[in-house]
């Protein structure tokens, strides 16, 4: 791929959105060397929770995997306000999701696909990760999905 990260962000039709306020005492997201690890994202839209409930009950899996689609916007925003934005990222190292399920469902690595292919549309060969999809019974206010990334930076900083 020829163009930036920003540049293909843009042609899918996206823009990085503010970096959502933490709702406990962590911070968005937090540097080790050239590492940046994510706090868990849920799927907010300008500050609102855009779907909710449990995946295989009232979520459908399409449903959900547009909702780790915006978890992952919200997760590049936040490693990006560590790295100077998306073109100080390197590469996506890996990709953690967390699925509300309901019980029964056992499709979370469908789910988690939306979140993966997007960062594939969005970084090429550099997005390909490693990944854990997990099922949970509950999630912070009610959300289908929550996706944390780790991301290699370009530089360093202390």
């Amino acid at each position: 791929m020829d163009s930036t990260p920003e540049t293909r962000l843009r042609e899918l039709g996206f823009k990085l959105p503010d970096v959502p306020s933490p709702a406990g005492s962590y911070v968005p997201a937090t540097r080790a060397g050239d590492l940046v690890f994510t706090a868990g994202q849920l799927p907010f839209i300008s500050g609102e929770l855009h779907i909710t409930g449990k995946v295989g009950d009232t979520v459908s899996v399409e449903g959900a995997r547009e909702a780790a689609r915006l978890c992952a916007l919200n997760a590049l925003a936040a490693a990006a306000a560590e790295t100077g934005g998306l073109d100080g990222i390197d590469r996506i190292v890996k990709v953690t999701g967390f699925v509300a399920s309901a019980a029964g469902f056992n499709g979370q690595p469908e789910v988690l696909n939306g979140a993966s292919e997007f960062l594939g549309e969005v970084f090429g060969d550099a997005g390909l990760h490693a990944r854990s999809a997990v099922g949970v019974a509950e999630l912070p206010m009610d959300a289908p999905v929550e996706v944390e990334i780790v991301v290699q930076s370009r530089g360093t900083s202390s």
